[in-house]
């Protein structure tokens, strides 16, 4: 059981480093993949680039799940891993903007986004189908008095694929400066995936298929209308319905919330120098990794609704005044200057825009509100 609760977690873990190396590198990736547009819009840009990932995930769940059902979890397993290791790479490869535009010709640059998105999309399908497949893979070899427990191992590998993640972004950063970590030495954290993927296929190689499929095979039980079952017929699909809008969605929320969008608002809006942002980080979710073998473990005494309905109330009474608290410990004086000498705009409504051009820089944003405005911002 130790065997394979490790074999699984640590490709999922070099699966998760490598989704997630590119949210922590979000700010210095605008500046190379969307160049001409103003910082806050490129920045926008990029976390939507970033959210492709996650669009096609389901895509990827739904196919390589089948493959999985089907064909064996082993041999999935090789493919995702492999797919999502040679889109992370190329990341590290690809020609930004400037370079295209100066090599290649003016009006080239726009490939180098185009290209981005594209190694997102085969990341998010890969992750699609590595996570779910880790999880029962997991579950089919676990005891069900244990089940909670190891298979939180599982989840305790995206919080060490974000571990390393972090950790080899500091070291980078910290041997070789912050100019030329921004320059091009942002590039290595993508091509180090090359080393991982290696192992982790050394690794994945030596797993068995579980015995649940095995027996399901040997007694002829595999079906052969796994959509039409999962979907079109009601007590398979409420089930589904269920997991997505009752779980599923407050699980995403907690976990990016407090993993990304905190760093982001940390970085970019509490102007904490990024360093500091990944050692903060670093600390918060070693913490993390042991909690969810922890909750994993308890749900295994106490049920998993309980559990789950600690975690979301949780978060609904924690989120607000947390980040209120992060506001006054990583800038005081910001905090101190909007309670005692809040700023007021007076001006003319029809003078102020709203500054976020999606379509690509049309408005300039030039007037006296709309020039004032982004400086507070700023």
């Amino acid at each position: 059981m130790r065997s394979v609760v490790a074999a699984s977690a640590a490709g999922t873990v070099f699966e998760w480093y490598d989704f997630f190396i590119f949210a922590i590198l979000t700010s210095i990736i605008s500046r190379h993949f969307y160049v001409g547009l103003p910082d806050a819009q490129a920045f926008i840009f990029t976390l939507l680039t970033f959210a492709v990932g996650f669009i096609v995930r389901p895509l990827g769940a739904l196919i390589f799940g089948k493959m999985g059902d089907t064909k064996g979890r082993k041999g999935t397993f090789l493919i995702t891993i492999t797919m999502m290791g040679l889109a992370t790479v190329a990341i590290g490869l690809l020609p930004d903007y400037a370079w295209l535009e100066t090599n290649v010709g003016p009006g080239a640059g726009v490939i180098a986004p185009i290209l981005l998105v594209l190694c997102r999309i085969l990341q998010g399908f890969a992750l699609g189908g590595e996570y779910g497949g880790a999880v029962i893979y997991v579950a089919e070899h676990a005891p069900a008095s244990k089940r909670g427990y190891h298979t939180s191992w599982i989840q305790t590998s995206a919080a060490l694929g974000l571990l390393a993640a972090l950790g080899v972004t500091l070291l980078t950063r910290s041997l070789m400066g912050e100019e030329a970590f921004r320059d091009w030495g942002w590039r290595v954290p993508f091509l180090v995936s090359f080393g991982l993927l290696v192992v982790s296929l050394w690794i994945r190689l030596s797993l068995e298929e579980s015995p649940a499929f095995k027996r399901m095979q040997a007694e002829g039980k595999a079906t052969k209308s796994i959509y039409v079952e999962s979907f079109l017929r009601w007590n398979t699909l409420k089930i589904v319905l269920l997991a997505l809008f009752s779980i599923m969605m407050a699980q995403g929320v907690v976990w990016y919330t407090g993993n990304f969008y905190t760093q982001f608002f940390l970085e970019r809006l509490l102007k904490l120098p990024a360093i500091d942002v990944n050692i903060l980080m670093i600390g918060v979710t070693s913490v993390s990794a042991v909690l969810y073998v922890f909750f994993g473990w308890l749900s295994d005494k106490v049920g998993r609704k309980p559990v789950m309905a600690f975690g979301m109330g949780l978060m609904l009474v924690a989120y607000f005044p947390g980040f209120h608290l992060l506001t006054q410990s990583a800038n005081p004086q910001l905090a101190r200057a909007q309670q005692a000498a809040p700023v007021v705009v007076v001006a003319d409504p029809a003078s102020c825009s709203l500054q976020l051009d999606l379509t690509g820089g049309a408005a300039q944003f030039g007037r006296a509100c709309d020039i004032l405005k982004g400086v507070l911002a700023n």
